[in-house]
């Protein structure tokens, strides 16, 4: 597929009203398929029409981004294997730097040196972040218990 010289990703900026609009108008095509394997017939750079078959994992996938940039916000797409410096680790923790090189210190996130600097693998930090859910869910369960017993 070509892309316009003048076409940005929008992992960089926010979307349009018209990206917006549009992202809101596929989610809804997608969603009304709600059973099975969604179709979409689209055309193809011939100019005939084909038909893509959307496999419920990838509809599901394709609803998220689309909610996110419908909702006004950017979107970058991080594959699991790809390697990620420290600082786009703590951008996805939302945490600081130095708080990311702590945690990799006390080896709470499998890192590898390259050269002097410190690379994570996407699909640790999602398993570390993943971890770290359960451990929260887990603890304000505990505490809602502990509420509920002094009650």
């Amino acid at each position: 597929m070509t892309m316009p010289a003048l076409a940005e990703g929008l992992g960089s900026r926010l979307p349009s009203a018209d990206e917006r609009a549009a992202a809101n108008q596929l989610r809804e095509i997608i969603a009304a398929q709600a059973a099975g394997d969604a179709k979409l017939r689209v055309l193809g750079e011939d100019r005939k029409p084909a038909e893509i078959t959307l496999t419920p994992a990838l509809s599901d996938l394709l609803l998220k981004v689309l909610r996110h940039i419908g909702s006004g916000d950017a979107v970058t797409l991080v594959p699991v294997s790809q390697m990620l410096t420290t600082q786009q680790a703590a951008d996805i923790l939302n945490v600081s730097r130095p708080f990311l090189i702590k945690l990799l210190d006390r080896e709470e996130i499998k890192h590898t040196m390259v050269g002097r600097h410190r690379r994570i693998r996407a699909e640790d930090l999602f398993a570390y972040r993943e971890q770290r859910a359960v451990a929260r869910d887990e603890a304000l369960s505990e505490l809602a218990a502990l509420d509920a017993e002094s009650l």
